[in-house]
């Protein structure tokens, strides 16, 4: 069996509902406890108040025998509360009983078992309502056969007490059984609200803390007007109890009018503070920060709301990031950001393609994880050098390596990258398997966009100047250099490299036109 927490676990669960690690079983005893604790105090309060007002501040017409009636008064009283209470904390607390099985068993709650909760608050509140209609109806009668005015006095009094007394319980229940409501939201808010709203809590805390109070007021006046010979022997002491009955029913709602506001403002901005301050996060980028859902009104609604979109950012996220690891970060940026036209533009470009020599040899000696190993590697260490360039992998093609620079993001100085990128390679890369590669570079006019089709498409670059770019870096394996660029990349070059040397006599596979290679000289 449960036993049950820590009064500090309980308070922290009262203050973080559905962010704690009690179980279920836990979380039932905190609520029935907690709910038959605020049915013994607030009822003994109002008892108390009842008896003290009745007593010693509403004034009272002349009944004979007035002691022995304040000391049956008082017995009944006695007598009444206790059977009421017994019933309602036994009756009250039985709704809690029937979603004992739902928290133990630590599952989602089905319709029902979500009601049974959400609205465990408003039906503890119709029975208190009711047992304290029951008593005033029970005193008045009781009162009235000795006097008219002194059983209406009475009866009111009772009834107004009662209502502020099962208000002030059902806000505090409300409280305390948001555990418990967050453990049966945890699938959703139904659509239709299932309990009063944030209009109708604050409507509530009016008539709380003003509404039965002026009314209790305006119920004394008029007794006192209608009754004011039968008041007291004396009118100045009537007129000083109906001045004193006017001040401590107007302390009263000014106090319990505080505490109904404060309640009712801490139901509304806690949610919304956990939501403000989950909000912060998810502008820092953390979009798996949640808000619990305890609240079956509109602002549970918000907070289911917010844990949606804060999913979908989440989700949006995971695509970038899927997205980027097959789709190089600038073409997956502008598609996810500036839905970009991928139909096609024509821009000059830089492409670069690296090839690894004499692999089909190293690959048929190699384990095959091994050569996976070894081409990731390199590629490893290439990726990170172009993108440092501002260059875009196009693809991977075999043991190969097709780069553009100027698109998709535009560079005015695409050659300078490209050849720095390429000089930075073949410096800096290193094969722990002795592999050697050699890199090709050729600038022009390039269709950029989608090539593809049947729903599987690519971005890519289309054109002449990528065909040259392969057939240059052929062209190493002849002259044995690890660069050579083209004649229109030497051209478009507007900083300081180290010096370039013409290849002449040499023939680029396919071409009829004769293109001039430089090499790069490399420490």
């Amino acid at each position: 069996m449960s036993t049950l927490p820590h009064p500090g676990q309980l308070f922290r669960e009262l203050l973080r509902p559905g962010e704690s690690q009690a179980s279920g079983a836990q979380l039932w005893l905190i609520g029935r406890v907690a709910v038959t604790v605020l049915i013994v105090f607030t009822n003994l309060i109002g008892t108390l108040a009842v008896v003290l007002i009745a007593l010693f501040v509403v004034p009272k017409p002349s009944v004979p025998d007035a002691s022995q009636l304040r000391l049956d008064n008082t017995l009944l009283a006695i007598v009444y509360f206790l059977l009421a209470l017994l019933a309602g904390a036994w009756v009250g607390t039985q709704r809690l009983f029937r979603v004992r099985d739902w928290l133990a068993d630590e599952r989602p709650a089905n319709v029902d078992e979500m009601r049974r909760v959400l609205r465990a608050p408003m039906h503890l509140f119709a029975l208190q309502v009711a047992l304290w209609l029951v008593g005033a109806l029970i005193f008045g009668v009781f009162n009235g056969v000795h006097s008219g005015g002194l059983g209406l006095l009475i009866g009111v009094l009772v009834a107004a007490t009662g209502l502020v007394t099962a208000s002030c319980a059902y806000l505090l229940t409300e409280l305390v059984l948001r555990p418990a409501a967050a453990r049966a939201l945890s699938r959703g808010v139904p659509e239709r609200l299932i309990v009063p709203g944030v209009a109708t809590k604050s409507v509530l805390a009016w008539l709380l803390g003003t509404g039965i109070e002026l009314f209790g007021i305006v119920a004394i006046g008029v007794l006192a007007l209608v009754h004011d010979r039968a008041l007291t022997d004396h009118p100045q002491n009537g007129v000083s109890q109906l001045g004193v009955a006017m001040v401590v029913l107007g302390g009263v709602g000014l106090a319990v009018g505080l505490l109904a506001v404060v309640v009712v403002a801490r139901t509304t901005a806690t949610p919304l503070d956990s939501v403000r301050r989950a909000l912060e996060q998810v502008q820092q980028g953390k979009f798996d920060v949640r808000v619990p859902v305890y609240d079956g009104t509109q602002i549970g609604q918000l907070q289911l709301g917010f844990n949606s979109m804060a999913e979908g950012l989440e989700e949006r996220e995971r695509i970038r990031e899927a997205f980027g690891a097959y789709v190089d970060p600038d073409v997956a940026e502008r598609i996810l950001d500036e839905n970009m036209d991928l139909d096609g533009e024509e821009v000059e470009v830089t492409v670069m393609f690296i090839d690894i020599r004499d692999f089909t040899g190293f690959a048929e000696r190699t384990d095959p994880k091994q050569v996976v190993r070894a081409l990731n590697h390199l590629f490893e260490q290439m990726v990170a050098i172009i993108h440092a360039h501002a260059g875009w992998v196009d693809k991977f093609v075999g043991d190969g390596l097709l780069a553009v620079f100027g698109a998709p993001r535009r560079q005015p100085d695409h050659a300078d990258e490209a050849l720095a990128a390429a000089i930075e390679i073949a410096e800096n890369v290193e094969s722990e398997d002795d592999l050697t590669f050699g890199i090709g570079l050729n600038s022009g006019d390039v269709l950029a966009g989608n090539v593809g089709g049947a729903g599987r498409l690519e971005f890519s670059v289309i054109g002449d100047p990528v065909n040259v770019a392969a057939r240059v870096e052929a062209a190493t394996r002849t002259t044995g250099d690890a660069i050579l660029l083209a004649e229109r990349t030497k051209e478009l070059l507007k900083q300081d490299h180290p010096e370039l040397v013409e290849r002449s006599d040499v023939q680029l596979k396919g071409k009829r036109e004769e293109v001039a290679l430089y090499a790069v000289t490399t420490s």
